[in-house]
């Protein structure tokens, strides 16, 4: 572990605090202009997620209908009922978004699988970048907002979902995560520049309770319109 990771980690609640649980429910509400423009406004408002911290499972719930909840894993989705009854499937879901252009409509699977592999991802990061597979390395500084954030770029192993397989976070001077950077392939390599705010401390481990996405361009300057993608978390349960 490279020392920016380590001091990032250790911010954050430390490893040994981390590894001591297998699960995370997050009560949020994500918003935001993506979601208007795939015609699927108000979707994610006010839903339960709940991952596998170790492991790439998440699911979400109520989904689709007040009884339902929607499960990812790599390379399959499934609508099921709250006692577990698979009522939808679908296969190697991120090929559904083979074709499309910006205005394309989504369904709620299109839905459920962008929002899966960008929440897992968020919600175990940086504890993630410790996981096998993974590299890591420190480049050039960034500054904003008054600050000089330490940049870790990461590279995802094959075996883990998420937007695009080189990202960039951000850290500032006290080691908590200030912006993440990333392309999204299904979105065409798509810009995101996601801030962190407002953290709090669940259970020992810190972490942010609102986040906001928006584009970035070539400089890597944020684009402050539109607001792509807006999280409020509520409460955060380990276990």
């Amino acid at each position: 572990m490279n020392d920016l990771l380590a001091f990032a980690v250790e911010a954050h609640g430390g490893l040994e605090r981390w590894n001591s649980f297998t699960e995370l429910q997050a009560s949020v509400s994500l918003d935001g202009a993506i979601w208007h423009l795939k015609q699927q406004p108000g979707l994610l408002k006010d839903k339960v997620f709940t991952i596998k911290t170790h492991a790439e499972h998440l699911t979400i719930t109520p989904f689709g209908a007040p009884d339902k909840r929607s499960v990812f894993v790599p390379g399959r989705l499934t609508l099921e009922t709250l006692d577990g009854i698979v009522v939808e499937t679908r296969d190697q879901p991120g090929t559904a978004f083979a074709g499309h252009v910006r205005e394309t409509p989504w369904d709620k699977f299109h839905v459920a699988y962008f929002a899966s592999e960008a929440l897992w991802t968020y919600l175990t990061s940086p504890f993630l970048y410790t996981y096998p597979g993974f590299e890591s390395e420190e480049i050039e500084p960034w500054h904003e907002n008054g600050e000089t954030w330490r940049c870790l770029k990461v590279t995802f192993p094959d075996y883990i979902v998420s937007h695009t397989k080189t990202q960039i976070t951000h850290f500032g001077p006290d080691g908590l995560m200030r912006r993440h950077d990333y392309t999204v392939d299904i979105l065409g390599g798509a810009t995101g520049a996601n801030y962190t705010t407002d953290y709090r401390a669940f259970q020992g481990i810190m972490m942010p309770t609102t986040r906001r996405i928006y584009a970035y361009d070539e400089q890597m300057q944020k684009e402050p319109e539109p607001l792509l993608v807006s999280l409020d978390f509520g409460e955060l349960k380990f276990s």
